[in-house]
C-alpha cells in the first residue's frame, strides 16, 4: 500500500493516467573507453505497485483533467511572460521592444442574445429587451435560431486557423511597406513575433488573442530599428486584418469567403504596474492568455469535450440546443465529400474548429517542450542528489500502450493525496 500511494503521487492529482508496459535499463559507461558497464538501474513495469507505469495524460482541457491543464496553462503563462519581459533564455532587453495585445474577433452570423455596453461601461438590455445576467445561458444564443447562419459559424471556425496565417502574411507586408522596405529587405532590418490563443464566444465562434511584438533581425536577441513603434505596429496589424481574406468552399451555389469580424482591440503593453485600470501590464496579459489555453468549446457554449462516435449520440447529452446545432451542421456539412479535408465530423465537438489552440512563430520565446524538459531535468537532479556515478549513462527503454485511467481502489486512494510539487511522471524514451 505506501508503495502504491508513492506511485499515485508521483502523478502529480493527474485522474487519467496512461499506463504502459515495458521497461527501463540505466547502464554504466566509460568515458574514456566508452566501454558498457554496470547496471545502475533497473525498471520493469510489472514489478511497480499498480501493474504498469503511470504517466501524466498531460491533457490541456480542465474538463478532462484539471490536474494535467494546470500545468499547461502555468506553461503558457511562462512561455508568453518570457517573450515580454525575457527568462528562460530570452533576454530581458525584450521588454523594451513595441509588442501589443490585440483581439480578432469573428464576423457576424446572425444577432445573438448578448449584453451591450453603454456608456462608462454600462450594460444596456438586449435588443430582446432583457438585461441577461453575466452567467445567463441564453448569452451567445440566436435570437432566432432559424435564420441563423450555422453553416457560415461552422465553416468560419473550420478556416480561422488558415485566416490566422494570411494574415501573419499580410502582417509583415504591411510592418514593411510602413518601414518603406520591401519584404525581403525587412528581414534584414526586423522581424515579426507572435503567441496567441484560441478562444471560443459563448456563441460559438473562435476569436484570437495575441501578443505580436517587433525584434531586430536576429529575433529577440537584437534591438528593434528606430521606426519600430507600437503605434506602427498597430496601425500595420488593423491594415492586415482589413486586407486578410480566405475564399471558402461552394456549397449549393453558395459561395464562402471568411474575414475577421470589425470588432478588432488592439493595445500597447506596457511595463509598468496598472495606473487607473488604463494601462495593460505583462502579467495580466500573460495570465489573461494561459487562461483560454486549457479551455475548449466545451466551457463556452457546453458542448463536448472528446470527439462524437455517431450522431445519434447527441440525444444522450445534455448540452444547449445551439451547441446541439452547430455540431449537427459540421456533422452533416463533413458528408459532403468536397469538404473531406475539413474533417468536419472528426471536429464537431469543437464545432468546426480543427487548429491548435496555442501557438507561436519561432523567434517569440521558449517552447511548451523545453519547459517540459527543464521539469523533467530538475527532477532528475534532485533524485541524484549526493549520489555518485559515472559521468555518462546508456538508457535502453521500450513502453507499449496498456490502457487509461485509475481503477477503483487508485481512484479511491487517488484522492487522499496531495499532488506532489513539480512531477510529471514522464517516461524517459528509448
Amino acid at each position: 500500500m505506501p508503495a502504491l500511494l508513492r506511485q499515485l503521487s508521483g502523478l502529480g492529482g493527474c485522474t487519467h493516467p496512461v499506463r504502459l508496459d515495458g521497461h527501463r535499463t540505466e547502464h554504466a559507461v566509460d568515458t574514456r573507453t566508452g566501454v558498457i558497464g554496470n547496471v545502475l538501474h533497473h525498471l520493469d513495469s510489472t514489478a511497480l505497485p499498480a501493474g504498469h507505469l503511470l504517466v501524466r495524460c498531460n491533457n490541456r482541457r480542465t474538463t478532462r483533467c484539471p490536474a494535467c491543464a494546470e500545468v499547461y496553462r502555468r506553461d503558457t503563462f511562462h512561455l508568453i511572460t518570457s517573450g515580454l519581459r525575457g527568462g528562460k533564455g530570452v533576454p530581458e532587453r525584450v521588454a523594451a521592444h513595441p509588442r501589443v495585445f490585440a483581439t480578432f474577433t469573428a464576423p457576424g452570423f446572425g444577432p445573438v442574445h448578448n449584453r451591450p455596453s453603454g456608456p462608462a461601461r454600462t450594460v444596456r438590455p438586449c435588443r430582446c429587451g432583457v438585461l441577461h445576467d453575466q452567467d445567463d445561458p441564453a448569452l451567445g444564443t440566436p435570437l432566432d435560431p432559424d435564420t441563423y447562419d450555422y453553416e457560415a459559424a461552422v465553416l468560419w471556425n473550420a478556416h480561422a486557423g488558415l485566416l490566422w496565417r494570411r494574415f501573419s502574411i499580410y502582417l509583415r507586408r504591411e510592418v514593411a511597406k510602413r518601414a518603406g522596405l520591401t519584404q525581403r529587405a525587412l528581414r534584414d532590418y526586423a522581424r515579426v513575433s507572435f503567441a496567441k490563443v484560441a478562444e471560443y464566444q459563448k456563441r460559438g465562434a473562435v476569436h484570437f488573442h495575441a501578443v505580436i511584438r517587433i525584434d531586430g533581425p536576429g529575433g529577440g536577441d537584437t534591438p528593434p530599428p528606430a521606426w519600430a513603434t507600437p503605434e506602427l505596429l498597430t496601425d500595420a496589424i488593423r491594415a492586415a486584418a482589413t486586407a486578410a481574406r480566405v475564399d471558402g468552399p461552394v456549397i449549393d451555389n453558395r459561395a464562402h469567403t471568411f474575414a475577421f469580424g470589425r470588432q478588432l482591440d488592439v493595445r500597447t503593453i506596457r511595463s509598468v504596474d496598472f495606473d487607473g485600470g488604463q494601462e495593460l501590464t505583462e502579467r495580466a496579459v500573460a495570465a489573461y492568455i494561459a487562461k483560454y489555453a486549457t479551455k475548449g468549446a466545451e466551457t463556452a457554449t457546453g458542448a463536448l469535450d472528446r470527439p462524437l462516435k455517431f450522431l445519434a449520440e447527441l440525444a444522450q447529452l445534455d448540452i444547449s440546443e445551439h451547441a446541439r446545432r452547430m455540431i449537427r451542421t459540421a456533422w452533416t456539412l463533413g458528408a459532403r465529400k468536397e469538404l473531406a479535408d475539413l474533417r468536419l465530423r472528426s471536429w464537431a465537438h469543437m464545432l468546426g474548429f480543427r487548429g491548435h489552440f496555442s501557438t507561436k512563430s519561432r523567434r517569440y520565446s521558449t517552447t511548451l517542450g523545453a519547459l517540459r524538459d527543464a521539469r523533467a531535468e530538475w527532477r532528475r537532479a534532485q533524485a541524484t542528489v549526493d549520489q555518485t556515478g559515472p559521468d555518462e549513462t546508456l538508457v535502453l527503454a521500450h513502453w507499449s500502450y496498456a490502457g487509461t485511467g485509475l481503477t477503483d481502489a487508485e481512484a479511491w486512494l487517488a484522492e487522499t493525496l496531495e499532488p506532489a510539487p513539480g512531477t510529471e511522471g514522464e517516461p524517459t524514451r528509448g
